[in-house]
């Protein structure tokens, strides 16, 4: 009896006969289907259901398959093949540099699909794969404390306390901003870097948010008697301005 797990695959198609064939194909080689229309149901998808591959219509009704793209990517690594009437090769650099890890024009051949969605499953077993083995290298050598100021990082219990062990309150956010910035002091970052190094972070890079972010960081810390330890850096980004130690 076979007891394998089967992997979800969700088609995002506006066209009925078209979501029918691809999950018609997708079941005959094992694999559980979740369907979407539109980017609604795409994005509750995504939050809602253990999703290891999404196929996603460029061409939706209404609405801007690319834009969807940029939306799963910001909230999920799930692989993601484009679908697409559309055979311009600028579209397919578009899609790609949207985040999407293939793309596929119509009309195709279901062999095809089959092959490239099998690939990219591959591949996105192997990436997690490599990225769980780098934390954990990483946990392994990198400090789980640094210390600023009279001030402590904890990276285990996600801590940022004062002198006389007083707790700074921070949200998720700040502390992983303060964390990257910690972990390369006296280095100017751009806000591309820090959002690199700020894993499964959903800031796009177009918007203000880091630096709203920085601001409130910088209240927190300045409340703690921590002052002047972020610098902006005209042109560039930000840049932790104090000396960081990391006990044993």
């Amino acid at each position: 009896m076979n007891t394998a797990i089967k992997q979800t695959i969700l088609i995002v198609d506006d066209e009925p006969s078209v979501r029918k064939l691809l999950r018609r194909a997708f079941e005959l080689d094992s694999y559980q289907i979740v369907e979407a229309e539109n980017r609604e149901q795409t994005i509750d998808a995504i939050k809602t259901c253990d999703i290891d591959l999404v196929t996603l219509d460029v061409g939706l009704d209404g609405e801007d398959g690319l834009s969807v793209a940029l939306e799963i990517r910001a909230i999920s690594a799930v692989p993601i093949i484009m679908v697409s009437g559309r055979g311009e090769l600028v579209d397919k650099i578009v899609g790609l540099e949207m985040g999407a890890d293939d793309y596929i024009s119509k009309p195709f051949q279901i062999r095809e699909v089959l092959a490239r969605v099998k690939s990219a499953l591959r591949r996105g077993q192997l990436n997690e794969k490599n990225n769980t083995d780098s934390a954990r290298d990483r946990d392994k050598q990198s400090p789980h404390q640094y210390c600023f100021a009279d001030c402590t990082l904890d990276l285990h219990t996600r801590d940022l306390t004062g002198l006389g062990g007083t707790l700074c309150e921070l949200t998720t956010a700040e502390f992983d901003l303060l964390e990257v910035l910690v972990r390369h002091p006296m280095q100017a970052l751009s806000r591309d870097q820090i959002m690199d190094h700020v894993k499964g972070s959903s800031w796009n890079p177009s918007d203000r948010t880091i630096d709203n972010k920085i601001a409130k960081l910088r209240k927190k810390l300045n409340s703690h008697g921590v002052s002047r330890a972020i610098k902006t850096v005209r042109g560039i980004g930000y840049q932790f301005t104090l000396k960081v130690s990391s006990p044993h």
